[in-house]
């Protein structure tokens, strides 16, 4: 019996470790996420329903500061990997799927003033 107390002890806090909220927010992540987003960025029209939805998922994932400088350079670096992504169409983004986004989708945010 004390090794099932024990057991079950050590179980809850592995999956305290495990899911941990405030966990660091990582690039590929946000690349994950706004993979859906690419043609829109790239051609304009309308995001996908996917492409809202990694744009929530970010929202989601940058909880912290921290995390909203960190995934602010994210998108900064992947906006600097498309040359022929629309300004325009990558500052609409969060507006056309109905998120009310901290993180500027943009080449030229300065990341460090994000709180």
């Amino acid at each position: 019996m004390k090794r099932l107390a024990i057991s079950v002890v050590v179980v809850l806090v592995m999956i305290q470790y495990m899911a941990r909220p405030g966990q660091a927010i990582s690039c590929g992540q946000v690349d994950a996420s706004l993979a859906p987003c690419v043609p829109y960025l790239t051609s304009g029209g309308n995001p996908t329903p996917e492409c809202c939805n990694g744009v929530k998922s970010i929202k989601g994932m940058a909880a912290t500061p921290t995390d909203k400088q960190t995934a602010c350079k994210c998108v900064k670096d992947a906006a600097n990997r498309y040359s022929n992504l629309k300004d325009d169409a990558a500052q609409a983004l969060p507006a056309k799927c109905n998120v009310q986004m901290d993180i500027p989708i943009s080449r030229t945010t300065n990341c460090n003033n994000i709180n």
